[in-house]
């Protein structure tokens, strides 16, 4: 049972702030997190000693914490976990999307004592003290989520490196937003590589394609997830990836049948190198271009699109999206979004909304093999149902070698 804590704020707020915080912590654990309205919760801290500032967010999902923590799409973000519990699988080697953490912080309600489960190689406390993540924990994560969605995703810290709390709040006041910032090219890779397969005997059951000849592709590095690859390569691609920077030329001279635009964190306005690629892309009018997250968003801004930072975002893995008589149940994590009134309809068809909010979930050029979705195909973690685009840009490419 999870108990109520008592309201009480440390630091003058907005007048929108307006949450509960835990009863008080001192001594070598204590943490601090701090958000940029004034609002002040004290914890335990865990994983490193320090402070990190960020922007602070929150994921619905109730399973896939490694995943989501070592996901490049989260760089520059404090991650507030809905569900209660984290720690319970511990952590190994064969659930990461990257080779790092890419979160600045975690945030939890309770941490496992311990973990339970045969494929566990660490502790999550160990594994992120490890790679230097702080975390704070015994926070009412509820009462955080709920401030979130009236107050809107603000930058945060969290510090437990004995701080006060006034001197954190300077700190955060002081940060860059998130609008603005081009993150993508924090973390895309700095050379190009060949995709091998890490596990694929975990991916034989959802294998899709098996061709005489791989499918040439290559995958532009905003912050690519390892489980991005690993669909690619069970639909019966050969995947090259390059850095976020590659140019068309970079591009063409590996002669691809296909290129994938990944995900990736920050504001997609702001990777403007991307928005050029993906501009000469749509003149090689036979080439699929397939866009995922913040691959989807530069995909439309090349396509004279425009985005705009959503209130909370979206993360987690249960969100509606489709069409009439179509609903796929989606894997999400993104702040920002396309303007469907600046797609220009000539052009482009909105085929997906997000069906919590009509936010735009998918598109697709009317007349070239060039789509996008703003969710995650791959899962990882998530459900399943929206696999089948990866078939599609099989599909494009077969059809394009015919």
């Amino acid at each position: 049972m999870i108990i109520p804590m008592d309201v009480s704020m440390e630091v003058a707020p907005s007048p929108q702030a307006q949450a509960p915080q835990v009863a008080q912590q001192s001594g070598p654990d204590a943490a601090l997190l701090v958000l940029a309205d004034g609002l002040v919760l004290r914890g335990e801290a865990f994983g490193a000693r320090g402070c990190a500032i960020g922007e602070v967010v929150f994921n619905t999902g109730m399973t896939g914490y490694q995943e989501v923590i070592t996901d490049p799409s989260y760089a520059g973000q404090l991650v507030t976990f809905t569900y209660p519990e984290l720690g319970n699988t511990g952590v190994n080697g064969q659930d990461q999307e990257a080779d790092r953490p890419h979160v600045r912080g975690v945030i939890a309600r309770q941490l496992a004592p311990r973990p339970s489960s045969w494929r566990s190689e660490q502790t999550l406390p160990a594994w992120l003290q490890d790679h230097g993540v702080v975390g704070i924990a015994g926070i009412d994560t509820r009462a955080l989520v709920r401030h979130l969605r009236e107050a809107g995703a603000m930058n945060g810290a969290i510090c437990s490196d004995g701080s006060s709390p006034q001197q954190v709040l300077e700190r955060v006041r002081s940060a860059p937003s998130m609008a603005g910032l081009n993150l993508a090219a924090t973390v895309t890779t700095a050379e190009p590589y060949p995709w091998q397969s890490l596990c694929p005997a975990l991916f034989d059951q959802r294998t899709m394609a098996n061709p005489e000849r791989p499918y040439r592709v290559v995958a532009i590095d905003f912050g690519i997830k390892r489980a991005i690859l690993e669909r690619l390569v069970a639909h019966g691609c050969s995947v090259t990836v390059l850095p976020a920077s590659a140019t068309l030329e970079q591009v063409l001279a590996l002669q691809p049948e296909g290129v994938f635009l990944s995900n990736g964190p920050g504001d997609p306005a702001a990777v403007t190198s991307g928005i050029e690629l993906a501009g000469g892309l749509v003149d090689q009018v036979n080439l699929p271009v397939f866009g995922i997250c913040l691959g989807h968003q530069i995909l439309g801004l090349a396509l004279g699109g425009q985005t705009y930072k959503l209130g909370y975002g979206h993360r987690g893995l249960n969100h509606p999206c489709g069409s009439t008589g179509l609903v796929e149940i989606t894997s999400q994590n993104h702040g920002f979004a396309l303007d469907g009134a600046s797609l220009p309809g000539e052009l482009v068809e909105v085929t997906h909304y997000n069906l919590n909010d009509r936010t735009v979930a998918a598109l697709a050029h009317r007349h070239q093999p060039l789509f996008g979705v703003q969710y995650h195909p791959e899962a990882s973690p998530g459900p399943h149902d929206a696999d089948h685009h990866f078939g599609r840009f099989v599909a494009f490419m077969q059809q394009r070698r015919h």
